[in-house]
């Protein structure tokens, strides 16, 4: 082994990291509910009942993580309607500022979870999420900002023309084409270079990956083989920055379109899913800090976080990251387009319901 092909400190602690994520994953959460529980933005005396009082949500928010991050949408795409709507139904309303504590906290720790997880399975093209995420960023932030200074009203009617847009762009997008390619026998070998395959050192997770004049060949840790190019940034960029304003401004968007625009350009689905899925986590993560922090910049309301109902995320977040990690094995075993149609009409029953709300109907 010559000098070049020794891995350096960092390729060790990537492959150490992808190898026990498991492990590093569920500890995040676990540190989570601890760092709440003893914190010091918990309640100091709480009633009886106040920590267990919504494990209910547990099973919700973790079915609906399984279903977002099997497509490859955002996850407050569907929280956010719940929190709206269901929730109610069961508990006291939550005010509009506690929606999206709730949906970005849950949402960045879900994310997350599901994006190292289809790292792990090697379905994430680097170069295509990192160009994605530099083109959609600003108008994230952007988004973000508008949001403390836009009406209610106003606010509900764009959930619904964002939520109206996804439905229908899902209904159209072929979920199906260019799932697999051919199956290698010798999994092993494929998923870690082997002699037909170059090992591209940049690469994250353990797939094979050969870039011949900008086509690419990707092996999964399955074996299954993935043939496509990365053309068409002009188009994914136009995709990207509105659903980028939509992600700050609501908590999803980038997702929803950012998915379709990758399918229109011809990137396998599986590809698609995981790389969009680096994309989502990586602005959601950054929506989170400015509504946290970017009140004041724009002369709107500053999220105070000790006013988080806390006994509320102590059972989303450790769901979110439990359903992120099943997610990849769920995509790969079912029939994706079933579940693309189901999410695309419940989007269509939501986001005319927002729009009652906006004209004041409900």
């Amino acid at each position: 082994m010559t000098d070049t092909d020794t891995p350096s400190g960092r390729d060790r602690a990537t492959k150490l990291f992808l190898k026990y994520q498991h492990v590093f994953v569920f500890l995040a959460p676990v540190a989570f509910v601890v760092g709440v529980f003893f914190g010091p933005l918990a309640p100091a005396d709480p009633v009886p009942g106040y920590w267990t009082n919504f494990w209910w949500l547990f099973p919700v928010f973790l079915l609906g993580a399984i279903t977002v991050n099997t497509v490859g949408i955002s996850g407050s795409a569907l929280f956010v309607p719940f929190l709206i709507f269901v929730f109610p139904l069961f508990a006291d309303p939550l005010e509009a500022e506690t929606l999206v504590k709730i949906g970005l906290i849950s949402e960045s720790f879900g994310l997350s979870s599901s994006a190292i997880a289809f790292v792990q399975y090697g379905l994430v093209d680097r170069k295509l999420a990192l160009s994605l995420v530099a083109g959609g960023l600003p108008f994230v932030v952007g988004g973000a900002l508008l949001s403390f200074v836009t009406p209610e009203p106003v606010f509900h009617a764009l959930l619904g023309v964002a939520l109206l847009a996804a439905s229908l762009l899902l209904f159209k997008a072929d979920l199906g084409h260019g799932d697999t390619a051919d199956s290698d026998d010798s999994h092993a070998a494929a998923t870690d270079g082997g002699s037909n395959l170059p090992n591209d050192p940049d690469k994250l997770g353990p797939a094979g990956v050969r870039v011949d004049d900008g086509a690419v060949t990707r092996v999964d840790r399955d074996g299954d083989t993935y043939e496509y190019d990365r053309g068409g940034y002009l188009r994914r960029f136009g995709n990207y920055s509105v659903g980028g304003t939509f992600q700050g401004l609501a908590g999803f968007g980038i997702g929803e379109l950012g998915i379709i625009s990758m399918l229109s350009s011809k990137i396998p689905v599986r590809v698609a899913i995981g790389t969009n899925h680096i994309v989502v986590a990586s602005t959601a993560i950054i929506a989170s800090l400015v509504h946290v922090f970017g009140g004041g910049l724009v002369g709107g309301h500053s999220i105070d976080l000790a006013t988080t109902p806390w006994n509320m995320v102590v059972w989303t977040v450790p769901a979110t990251v439990t359903g992120g990690q099943i997610a990849p094995y769920v995509s790969a075993a079912l029939d994706t387009e079933t579940i693309k149609q189901g999410v695309g009409a419940l989007f269509a029953v939501v986001s005319v319901a927002l729009f009652l709300m906006a004209a004041g109907g409900v």
